[in-house]
């Protein structure tokens, strides 16, 4: 059985999450925020390089969208940590 590259680059990533699920955990420090941001490194990683040379398929343009989503999430977590570090009556 032939695994198509799509299904490759599935596989990295959920093994790539679950290993960040398990390191996370065996720390202590298993947060939806840390594994969020862990795992979307990962993804950006496993993106780059997995990248094609010359053509890219319809399913690669179609990532640009959920990185768009996840720098999104990062900024908010980003914006949340900066804003509960601030003293009262700054903002």
């Amino acid at each position: 059985m032939v695994v198509s590259r799509r299904q490759r680059f599935v596989h990295a990533q959920v093994a790539a999450m679950v290993a960040v699920a398990f390191v996370l955990s065996l720390l202590d420090s298993l947060t939806v925020e840390l594994f969020f941001v862990v795992s979307l490194i990962a993804f950006l990683v496993n993106v780059e390089l997995t990248a094609p040379f010359h053509v890219t398929p319809e399913w690669r343009r179609r990532l640009r969208w959920i990185i768009a989503l996840g720098l999104l999430g990062f900024s908010y977590i980003v914006i949340r940590r900066i804003l509960a570090i601030l003293p009262p009556g700054v903002i």
